[in-house]
């Protein structure tokens, strides 16, 4: 059985200020550097055959403290890369409000898509499950980019969060030729005051 486990990136500066982080490379803060230490040493009490990653700095942070207690190298992958803000990356809610009116969001700004992101997502995993059946296979990702891969992939299993938990574990496996659940947005490895979204 296919086994893909996502991990979101740790905790950001922009998380908590919550400005559209999109492609920017902006690093881990001091709790997201705890959190990637936290997940390493749960990730690190099993088997993994391959560790996947963005390479947006965030991700590729976290991702290289993970390898460095799995002992594996990081494949880094564009696919697993956040959406695309366009031209309000960097920006909070009430900048662009200031610059472009509270109905900001019917004008686009050359973001990424929903489903771009989608497309994306699953030919990633697609591409894992062909080239790595019944391998264990590690990705470190962000969340807008995790959750729409799970809405296409997994779409009769509903999740009422917006937004998963910054280093949150997510299992999907390949069952009877569709993609099921093994765990949805774990963080049992973090304290709670360590849980951030």
């Amino acid at each position: 059985m296919t086994r893909i486990v996502f991990v979101r990136h740790g905790n950001t500066d922009w998380n908590i200020e919550k400005r559209a982080q999109g492609h920017s490379s902006n690093s881990l803060n001091e709790m997201g550097f705890r959190q990637a230490e936290l997940v390493a040493r749960r990730l690190s009490e099993e088997k993994w055959d391959m560790l996947y990653a963005s390479d947006l700095l965030r991700a590729k942070q976290t991702a290289e403290i993970i390898s460095s207690q799995i002992n594996l190298p990081i494949i880094f992958d564009q696919r697993l890369r956040e959406r695309n803000r366009g031209i309000i990356e960097g920006t909070i809610e009430t900048e662009r409000i200031q610059t472009w009116g509270k109905d900001w969001r019917n004008l686009g700004f050359w973001q990424e898509s929903y489903a771009s992101l989608r497309v994306r997502g699953r030919h990633f995993v697609e591409e894992m499950h062909e080239r790595y059946p019944g391998k264990n296979i590690l990705a470190i990702t962000h969340g807008r980019l995790l959750i729409e891969t799970l809405y296409e992939l997994v779409p009769n299993e509903t999740n009422n969060e917006d937004l998963l938990n910054n280093t949150s574990i997510t299992i999907i496996e390949m069952n009877n030729n569709c993609w099921k659940y093994g765990l949805y947005n774990c963080t049992r490895h973090l304290k709670s005051e360590a849980i951030t979204q």
